[in-house]
């Protein structure tokens, strides 16, 4: 039986990171990274923004090279069905069981589905994979239905309209940017999709999908119509993959449930990125799915199994780019929260959202760089005095 010193289940950000930080940090044991993916370890972000708007950056930049630089050894297609926590092994299907010393969970996210047919012309979009079917099936003036406005949709939508597609965006707001941004910002965020020609179907939910043999792949929406193109891009989220770590017997809420150290309640077992809940030293105990938290708490959670007794003292950050304009995020977006915004300029905003006793949870800075410390002490000061919130960031 093959057995490793350490063992990485899920071949991601946090596989890469995780890796990387064994090494930097003295284990010279060997390492296993099995992954359900078919392809090693890459940069995930660029799957919706780069890789389609930077003529520099193409598909060879997107693999991590994981296993080259740190040694690891690396299986894909491997879909781990059990761990054995007694016997310290994991099995996979078809049986074959792999040992391990230390063991780390980062099994990440699986896209939400929309129920119907399958079909290629179909992408529940989250792998390279996805990019690389979504990539070979667009040609100029290709008629594209995406669904979801959120981070996946949003960008999805804005790339493929810069790419010479004509570009339906469905979304359940009644403006794009609603659930996160307040007003001002929804509508101006709303305007970059419109002034790039995308078709808005604001305050609509895609229900099923639908397929007519080789003519056009299309969605059925809550009241009844149909929305139909040559390709069909679901956008809807992720939920996190928490069923090995249940059936494994380890302690699961709202996610994998760690310490600071980013250990579960099985002392041999990390977990890291998507999956876990975790203590964050300024939002409190917490589940984030952001690549800035798969990156650092993969890191953090190498160091921890290398022996490291530092905690994961980082507070994420969130951001998305559409045509050309990044917002950048810190805690809680919540317009239903009160919220207080500064804008410097015609371009340059930021956001305050306050709990009831008006303290910041969350800050959202709209093309302002460079502010995400200043960001993240505003939350953990607590600051409440309105004028100097304002003065904060800028």
């Amino acid at each position: 039986m093959t057995s490793y010193d350490h063992l990485i289940i899920g071949g991601g950000q946090v596989a890469d990171d995780a890796a990387r930080a064994l090494r930097e940090h003295g284990a010279t044991g060997s390492i296993g990274i099995l992954s359900s993916d078919e392809d090693a370890p890459y940069t995930r972000p660029a799957l919706t923004k780069k890789l389609w708007i930077d003529p520099e950056f193409g598909e060879d930049a997107v693999p991590l090279g994981t296993a080259e630089d740190t040694g690891a050894e690396l299986r894909v297609r491997a879909v781990v069905t059990a761990i054995d926590r007694e016997a310290k092994q994991v099995e996979l299907e078809g049986g074959e069981r792999i040992g391990y010393g230390t063991l780390l969970l980062g099994t990440g996210s699986e896209p939400r589905r929309l129920e119907g047919p399958e079909d290629e012309r179909v992408i529940h979009f989250r792998s390279f994979a996805d990019y690389r079917t979504l990539r070979h099936l667009l040609t100029d003036g290709s008629r594209a239905v995406v669904v979801g406005g959120g981070y996946i949709g949003a960008e999805i939508a804005a790339s493929l309209s810069l790419n010479g597609a004509h570009v339906t965006l469905v979304f359940p707001d009644d403006v794009l940017g609603a659930s996160q941004f307040p007003p001002s910002l929804a509508q101006r965020y709303q305007k970059l999709f419109t002034d790039h020609g995308v078709e808005l179907l604001p305050g609509r939910r895609a229900e099923q999908i639908t397929v007519q043999d080789d003519a056009d792949v299309g969605v059925t929406l809550d009241d009844g119509t149909a929305v139909g193109g040559d390709i069909v891009v679901i956008g809807l989220g992720a939920e996190p993959r928490l069923d090995l770590a249940r059936q494994a017997g380890l302690e699961v809420s709202e996610g994998v449930v760690v310490d600071e150290h980013l250990r579960t309640s099985d002392p041999a077992i990390w977990a890291a990125g998507d999956i876990i809940e975790y203590p964050d030293a300024i939002l409190g105990r917490t589940r984030i799915e952001h690549v800035d938290h798969a990156r650092e708490s993969g890191a953090a959670a190498g160091r921890a199994m290398a022996g490291a007794e530092a905690p994961y003292d980082h507070t994420p950050y969130f951001y998305s780019m559409v045509y050309g304009v990044r917002w950048e995020a810190v805690g809680t977006l919540d317009p239903s929260l009160e919220m207080l915004e500064v804008h410097h300029d015609t371009q340059r905003s930021v956001v305050y959202y306050l709990d009831d006793q008006g303290r910041p949870v969350g800050v959202l800075m709209w093309q302002i760089d460079g502010a995400r410390d200043a960001a993240r002490t505003v939350i953990a000061d607590r600051i409440t005095d309105r004028d100097l919130l304002r003065g904060s960031i800028g």
